[in-house]
């Protein structure tokens, strides 16, 4: 059961560092203006997604059911694990139904001809909607340590 947790951590390590980190190279990007290395840091933040996100994903929801159900937390009344469940939820429907199509909306904005105030609104948009769907893991991240109900 120890590297259970080890692994379930390692995957929160990595979820919550790759959508931190995307955010600090998009903003990176952005800063120096120049339209081809904000194009690249739009393709490779989508890339990242892919090999970190996903991945971790799927790795802490096949680990934290595994413990739950070993560690006999109830999964069918409001506590931190369901809450926690609920909010994991809600950050994926953001990451799918939000983040995603505007990260490939600047991914087309700033390609060869670079539409600015095409890319600065998806920008905008991505890093309202990114900030809230970072906050919510550090949320999980936080009931998942304390416990607190």
């Amino acid at each position: 059961m120890v590297y259970l947790v080890l692994i379930h951590i390692i995957s929160a390590i990595l979820f919550i560092g790759n959508i931190i980190t995307a955010a600090f190279w998009k903003l990176k990007a952005e800063f120096s203006g120049d339209e081809t290395h904000i194009n690249k840091t739009a393709k490779n933040i989508m890339i990242a997604d892919y090999v970190f996100t996903i991945p971790s994903i799927i790795t802490l929801l096949i680990s934290g059911f595994i413990l739950a159900i070993k560690s006999n937390y109830p999964l069918d009344e409001i506590n931190w694990l369901t809450i926690s469940l609920a909010l994991f939820a809600i950050t994926g429907f953001i990451w799918i139904i939000l983040l995603i199509p505007l990260q490939r909306k600047m991914i087309k904005y700033s390609e060869e001809i670079f539409s600015k105030s095409d890319y600065k609104k998806a920008s905008r948009t991505w890093d309202i909607i990114g900030t809230i769907s970072t906050i919510i893991p550090i949320i999980i991240l936080y009931l998942m340590v304390a416990k607190p109900f």
